[in-house]
């Protein structure tokens, strides 16, 4: 499961919007992405000369604000 996630990020970088925009981001201008694996969920920011993962937690866990 670990490596599955990790790398499914490690192929972010060949195509950062592959995955949706975060919905729970408010204001989110399509910078906040996400995806689900396995239950858990990855939130990853695209910047100018980077990606940058922000979250990793299980689906059963609520989303918080951010």
């Amino acid at each position: 499961m670990r490596d599955d996630i990790i790398a499914l990020t490690r192929k972010l970088p060949s195509n950062p919007g592959k995955y949706a925009p975060d919905k729970y981001k408010e204001n989110n201008d399509g910078s906040y992405r996400a995806f689900e694996k396995h239950k858990y969920r990855i939130v990853y920011r695209i910047l100018e000369n980077e990606i940058r993962i922000l979250r990793v937690r299980h689906t059963k866990m609520e989303p918080l604000p951010y």
